[in-house]
């Protein structure tokens, strides 16, 4: 026979666990790869740069912060290659910077933001804007039973469908991988990933806020048409300024939808 007191603890548990879904969300924390794309961001917000680093001594991650209506909003982006000057792209800085920036601001929600490649066979055209409802990598191939899912680490955002709903913004799967093109063994695991979008940093971030359970979306903004006819590099650069732009607007309207509101209304 179980315990009395049995239910009535798992009936305390489960209102723990639900609370934070209940509860309005209160402090954001926005993680971009780029300064281009992490400056109108920064402008429209009027956040300011922490001028007393809460990142370790010496790394060059940057946050901006500031509020706005009833948000805390904290913007992270990896800075700039200490040695090459160049943005630290890809999935190691993001991760780290995650990891840093979750253990110093406890944020109740991330927003992964930033550009990205698409397929026109998908549906996607330059300066689309997709909220991404799964996350995967695309260059971890560990052809080991279970190692072989460990390498792909599928992760899901959480369930926005008001969100959607209102900001008519598309919907598709995310694949990530640390070059900037494509090879062949890269598409195959992309179609395998049944990916729409393809960036440099989401599912690196989406591991860590699985691992320290805090809620993750993804803004992606389309720069260049991966099945299209223009090489990647060149059509991302020409794009990178207007979608940075469209990026800008489409993370606005997030924001504005998500305050007041608690993880359960999204």
């Amino acid at each position: 026979m179980a315990p009395r007191g049995d239910k009535s603890d798992a009936a305390v548990e489960a209102a723990v666990v639900a609370e934070p879904q209940r509860r309005p969300i209160s402090t954001v924390l926005i993680v971009i790869a780029m300064q281009t794309e992490a400056l109108p961001v920064v402008n429209k917000f009027q956040l300011t740069e922490d001028p007393q680093s809460v990142f370790p001594e010496g790394v060059p991650w940057v946050r901006y912060h500031g509020t706005y209506k009833d948000l805390n909003i904290n913007l992270v982006w990896p800075g700039k290659d200490l040695a090459l000057g160049v943005d630290s792209v890809g999935t190691v800085s993001a991760a780290l910077v995650t990891y840093a920036s979750i253990q110093a601001l406890k944020p109740d929600l991330i927003i992964n933001a930033g550009t990205a490649g698409a397929f026109k066979a998908k549906g996607a055209s330059i300066s689309d804007v997709f909220l991404a409802s799964d996350v995967a990598f695309h260059d971890r191939r560990i052809p080991i039973p279970v190692f072989d899912l460990y390498g792909v680490g599928l992760r899901q955002a959480i369930p926005t469908p008001n969100l959607v709903k209102e900001l008519n913004l598309k919907v598709g799967k995310l694949s990530t991988g640390d070059s900037l093109d494509m090879s062949p063994r890269d598409e195959a695991s992309i179609t395998a990933n049944d990916a729409t979008v393809k960036d440099m940093e989401g599912a690196a971030v989406a591991y860590v806020a699985d691992l320290l359970k805090v809620p993750i979306i993804f803004v992606k903004a389309v720069t260049d048409i991966i099945d299209g006819e223009k090489p990647t590099a060149e059509e991302f650069l020409q794009n990178l300024a207007a979608v940075t732009a469209a990026l800008e607007k489409s993370i606005t309207h997030v924001i504005d939808f998500i305050n007041g509101k608690s993880l359960s209304e999204l």
